[in-house]
C-alpha cells in the first residue's frame, strides 16, 4: 500500500487543482462574456461530453495500458489549460469550450481507468481500503479547493489559477508515471481475461451490454440505477444549497454553505477511517444490503439538512450525510471491483455514464422546480426517490436471503470466489 499511498497524495493534489478550477472557470466564463446563458452552456458541454465519455471509456480501459491512459488524460488537461492561457482574449471564447469538452473525456477517463486499476494495483483483498483513502483524499481536496477558490482568484486572479489546476494535474501524472505498479490482471489470467473481454467487446459493439447486466446480474444494475437517482438528489441540494443559504442569512450567504461542505467533508473522513478499521478487524466487506442502507440513511440526512432546524442539528445531519456518503461510495465502488478485470472497465463506463447523467438531468430539473417549491420540497422529493428505490432492493436482497457481507465476483451472477492474489502490486489514485 506505500506506493498507493503516494498515488493518492498525487491524485488529490490533482483534484484540488480540479475543485479551485471548476469555480474559476464557471467564474470567468461569465466575467469574459457577461451571459448566464453561455456559463450555462459551459457547464451543459461538459456534463454531456462526461456522459458520452464514460461508454467509450469503458472500452477503452478494457483494451488499452491504464496507466498510459490516466497519464495522457492528466497531461491533456495540463496542455487545454496552458493553451487558454496563452490564447489571446478573442480567441478564448472558443477555447474555454473546447475545455470543457476535453475536462469532462479526461476527467472521466481517469475515473473509470483508476476504479478499474485497483485491485490489480493493491490486491483485491486490500481494494475497500485503498477506495477508502481515495474518498479521504478528494474530501480534503475538495475542501481546500473550495475554501482557497475565491482567494486565489481575488488575489493571484484567473491566469494564476488555471495556471495552478495545470501544475497539478503534470504532478499527478509525474507521480503515476514514476510508480512502479500494475493496472492489469496477472498474466496467469490471460486466458479467462481475454474470453471474457471477446465476449464485452461483441455485447458492447451491439450496444447491448446495459441490457446483458440488466438481465444478468440485475442486481448490480438496480446498484448502478440507485446511483443514476443518487446523481438527481446531489444536484437537488447543489442547487438547492445556495437558495437555502441565502434565506437563513441573507447579509452572508457563503456562512451556511462553508459550514455544510466542511462538516460534510468530515464526515467523508470519519467514514474512510471506521470503515477502514472495521474491515481489517472483520477481514469482510460490505455488499448489497449495506449499501442501500447506507444510501437510505445519506439521504434522509440531506433533507433532515433543509429542513429548517437549528443550526447544530443540521450540522450534524450533515456529518451524517458525509459519513453516509463516504461509506456507500467505498462499499459500491469495491463492489464493482470484484467483477473480472476484463469486466470491469464496461461496468465502470456505464456507472460513470450513468451518476453523470442523473446529475446533470437533475441540475436542470431541480432549478426550475426551485421556481416555484422551497429547497426542502425539491430536496425531499429527489432524495425520496433515491430513498423508494433503495427500499426496493433491500426488499428483492430479504426476499432472497442474501447476507451483507457476502459479493458475487462476477456480473454474470456466478457465486463468491477469492480473489486472485495481486498484493504484490502496489499502485495509483484517481
Amino acid at each position: 500500500m506505500g506506493h498507493f499511498r503516494l498515488l493518492v497524495v498525487g491524485n488529490g493534489i490533482s483534484a484540488y487543482g480540479s475543485y479551485l478550477n471548476m469555480v474559476a472557470l464557471n467564474v470567468f466564463i461569465y466575467h469574459v462574456t457577461g451571459s448566464a446563458l453561455t456559463a450555462g452552456l459551459f457547464m451543459a458541454v461538459r456534463l454531456v461530453t462526461s456522459v458520452l465519455a464514460g461508454f467509450v471509456a469503458g472500452r477503452l480501459v478494457s483494451t488499452r495500458d491504464r496507466k498510459r491512459l490516466m497519464v495522457g488524460a492528466d497531461l491533456t488537461q495540463a496542455l487545454a489549460l496552458l493553451a487558454l492561457l496563452l490564447a489571446p482574449d478573442g480567441a478564448r471564447v472558443g477555447l474555454l469550450f473546447a475545455l470543457a469538452v476535453i475536462t469532462g473525456s479526461c476527467s472521466t477517463l481517469s475515473q473509470v481507468a483508476l476504479r478499474t486499476s485497483v485491485p490489480e494495483i493493491v490486491g483485491a483483498e486490500h481494494r475497500a481500503r485503498a477506495n477508502g483513502l481515495l474518498v479521504t483524499g478528494r474530501s480534503l481536496a475538495m475542501i481546500a479547493g473550495f475554501a482557497s477558490s475565491g482567494l486565489v482568484v481575488a488575489q493571484l486572479g484567473y491566469s494564476t489559477a488555471f495556471a495552478l489546476d495545470a501544475v497539478t494535474f503534470v504532478i499527478s501524472a509525474s507521480v503515476l508515471f514514476l510508480l512502479p505498479v500494475r493496472t492489469r490482471a496477472a498474466a496467469e489470467d490471460a486466458a479467462e481475461t481475454g474470453a471474457a473481454g471477446a465476449e464485452q467487446e461483441e455485447a458492447g459493439a451491439a450496444g447491448g451490454f446495459a441490457r446483458a447486466l440488466l438481465r444478468t446480474a440485475p442486481l448490480l444494475a438496480v446498484m448502478i440505477a440507485v446511483r443514476a437517482v443518487d446523481g438527481l438528489g446531489s444536484s437537488s441540494h447543489n442547487v438547492a444549497l445556495p437558495i437555502y443559504s441565502d434565506g437563513l442569512d441573507p447579509a452572508h450567504p457563503a456562512t451556511f454553505i462553508s459550514q455544510f461542505w466542511a462538516t460534510w467533508a468530515i464526515g467523508n473522513i470519519v467514514a474512510q477511517q471506521l470503515f477502514g478499521r472495521v474491515t481489517k478487524k472483520t477481514g469482510r466487506t460490505p455488499g448489497e444490503r449495506a449499501f442501500a442502507l447506507g444510501a437510505c440513511l445519506m439521504s434522509a440526512a440531506f433533507i433532515v439538512v433543509f429542513a429548517g432546524l437549528p443550526t447544530v442539528p443540521t450540522l450534524i445531519a450533515a456529518l451524517v450525510a458525509g459519513m453516509a456518503d463516504g461509506f456507500t461510495e467505498i462499499v459500491y465502488v469495491s463492489r464493482l471491483q470484484a467483477a473480472p478485470d476484463a469486466e470491469r472497465g464496461r461496468l465502470f463506463g456505464l456507472s460513470a455514464s450513468a451518476e453523470n447523467t442523473g446529475f446533470g438531468l437533475g441540475m436542470i430539473v431541480s432549478a426550475a422546480l426551485l421556481e416555484s417549491f422551497s429547497p426542502l420540497q425539491v430536496v425531499a422529493a429527489f432524495h425520496g426517490l433515491a430513498i423508494a428505490l433503495c427500499v426496493v432492493l433491500l426488499a428483492v436482497l430479504l426476499g432472497r436471503g442474501r447476507t451483507p457481507t457476502r459479493s458475487q465476483d462476477r456480473p454474470g451472477g456466478r457465486d463468491d470466489r477469492p480473489a486472485r492474489d495481486v498484493s504484490t502490486a502496489e499502485g495509483r489514485s484517481s
